[in-house]
């Protein structure tokens, strides 16, 4: 589950790199606008980001509890790809919503084989 795993803990590590880097290029403009809305948001994309790159290294190490784990934060994982674009189509960044669509596909094929094994 080589595949499964280096896609968890890439994408969590990704996420925790675009808001660290989006924080301190100043541009979470919700911090002041919305700053109790983002920053349950922040929250819930960390412990998404946490939880991916646990299960991912669960799922390497062959972990008894990796398999559960892996599929709370994909799940997790899944409702950030289906919520998380529509911001981005808002202000016309296209580019994002393709990543986020990329992301989908190969969320889905991470999950596939993780439950065919």
């Amino acid at each position: 589950m080589i595949l499964p795993a280096a896609f968890a803990i890439i994408v969590g590590v990704g996420m925790v790199g675009m808001w660290v880097a989006s924080y301190y290029k100043n541009q979470i403009l919700e911090l002041e606008s919305e700053p109790v809305r983002i920053k349950f948001h922040l929250v819930a994309e960390f412990a998404t980001a946490l939880l991916l790159i646990v299960s991912g290294l669960a799922l390497l190490t062959n972990q008894s509890w990796a398999i559960s784990s892996y599929l709370v934060a994909m799940g997790m994982l899944f409702y950030t790809i289906i919520v998380s674009p529509g911001y981005f189509a808002q202000k016309g960044q296209w580019a994002y919503v393709v990543m986020f669509a990329v992301i989908l596909v190969l969320a889905i094929a991470s999950l596939l084989i993780v439950l065919n094994t």
